[in-house]
């Protein structure tokens, strides 16, 4: 009976056991866990660093309503909601697929599909949803970069034309030969961080091109002599630009691409402080550089010098250490504050300053990588540079010269007398100063 009562508690433990056992069977591995936790990270760096670069479309409409005149302000906060949704649509109807469709030809692969998002498994690393995200507020700020240089005088349906080819065609043709493995990726070596060029130097070009073809404000230049036109809200600006630095942190650090692991986490961290330190060194350099030269501080010149160090750090975050970072921020400003008066020399009308900011600035930090990475070659980043800029500024060229020769691009000399809020909306901003 005693022997019957062990076996009859030892049959009961066993049976108290077996799910232990069971479960323990089916437990996941160690890889299998690290696997999970690598897929929400990455994808919540994407998803994270997506909404700060889209935050940044509003420090864009703030800087540039700002920058403007009273009179354009509406304007410019109805040109920045549209482009933003209009590159949306594009990038992906056509864009993502051309910028990443696997095939490493010159112009990408077209496919007008539809972007269709993957079924979802851990080996992939990442949602397919949030790195369509982050791609595509990528893909809006190079359109953003335009919006401000050609303010004040343009159409807005011509406009958003170009933004339809800016976005849906130009830059992911750009942002394939290097982020989609194309031919500067595997021919050059060619090395742009989060986009000093495949961005911001794009979208520098295409303004460009476009503040040429479609001339300066009325009033700017007369008689030999450059007439400033201030903005209408330099507080707005501030406040625009503080969107735009705090947005950058998602711009370069969710550019790491990955947060499963501790060197990963440990990179995005130092890509934060120099992109901040770059900003910091180019406000500095922007306000030391006017108190010099003109003998008072220009307040539009320190905004656009924080911008211009953010771009040229653009281009490589990681590698550079503080000392570098400040160095490369400086410098980027410092070009920056040197290109506005050449470009009134040149009779050039860049409302807000981005071809100085994003050009400029960009092709800098493009060119200046391989001084703290060893991968990078001068050649290859020349050869991103000169690429970019040949077939950004041609494409742009026809596309600007076809809107003006049918439909038209500017305004009446009347309607931007006027403004464009009374002239093409009737909702002004500010409706005491309408005509200010």
């Amino acid at each position: 009976m005693r022997n019957f009562a062990k076996i009859l508690s030892g049959a009961v433990a066993l049976a108290a056991l077996a799910p232990s056992l069971a479960m323990a069977q089916d437990a996941p591995t160690l890889e299998s866990l690290a696997a999970n936790d690598a897929f929400v990270f990455n994808t919540l760096l994407f998803l994270i660093g997506g909404f700060l670069v889209m935050w940044m479309a509003a420090g864009f409409a703030m800087l540039e309503a700002g920058f403007v005149r009273t009179k354009n302000v509406s304007m410019q906060c109805l040109k920045n909601i549209s482009l933003y949704s209009v590159a949306g649509l594009m990038f992906w109807i056509i864009g993502y697929n051309l910028m990443y469709g696997g095939t490493p030809n010159f112009f990408g692969a077209w496919d007008f599909t539809g972007y269709k998002f993957a079924v979802e498994d851990v080996d992939t690393g990442y949602a397919s949803y949030s790195d369509w995200f982050f791609q595509m507020v990528f893909c809006a700020t190079t359109a953003s970069i335009v919006s401000g240089t050609v303010a004040e005088r343009i159409k807005f349906w011509p406009f958003i034309i170009f933004v339809v080819f800016l976005t849906g065609m130009i830059y992911p043709i750009v942002g394939s030969w290097e982020w989609g493995g194309g031919f500067l990726d595997s021919k050059f070596g060619f090395s742009d961080f989060a986009g000093s060029t495949l961005v911001h130097s794009t979208g520098g070009w295409a303004a460009l091109v476009g503040a040429i073809i479609l001339g300066p404000r009325l009033g700017k230049y007369v008689d030999g002599k450059v007439n400033p036109i201030p903005g209408s809200n330099m507080p707005l600006a501030t406040l625009g630009v503080f969107i735009l630095w705090l947005g950058w942190f998602g711009f370069n650090g969710a550019s790491q691409l990955a947060m499963g692991t501790i060197s990963d986490a440990d990179a995005i961290a130092k890509i934060f402080v120099n992109t901040n330190m770059a900003a910091v060194a180019g406000v500095i350099v922007a306000v030391i550089f006017t108190q010099l030269r003109y003998g008072k501080i220009d307040l539009t010149m320190a905004l656009n010098g924080a911008l211009a160090g953010l771009v040229a750090i653009t281009a490589e975050p990681l590698t550079p250490n503080v000392p570098f970072a400040l160095l490369i921020g400086g410098i980027g400003s410092l070009l920056a504050c040197l290109t506005v008066p050449l470009l009134d020399k040149l009779k050039i009308d860049d409302v807000v300053g981005a071809i100085p900011v994003h050009l400029v600035a960009g092709i800098f930090g493009t060119m200046i990588v391989p001084l703290t990475n060893g991968d990078a070659t001068y050649g290859g980043q020349f050869m991103g540079v000169l690429a970019t800029a040949v077939f950004v500024s041609a494409i742009s060229a026809v596309i600007w010269f076809a809107l003006k020769l049918t439909i038209g691009l500017r305004v009446s000399e009347e309607d931007e007398y006027v403004g464009l809020d009374q002239a093409e909306m009737g909702v002004p901003s500010y409706p005491e100063f309408v005509n200010s």
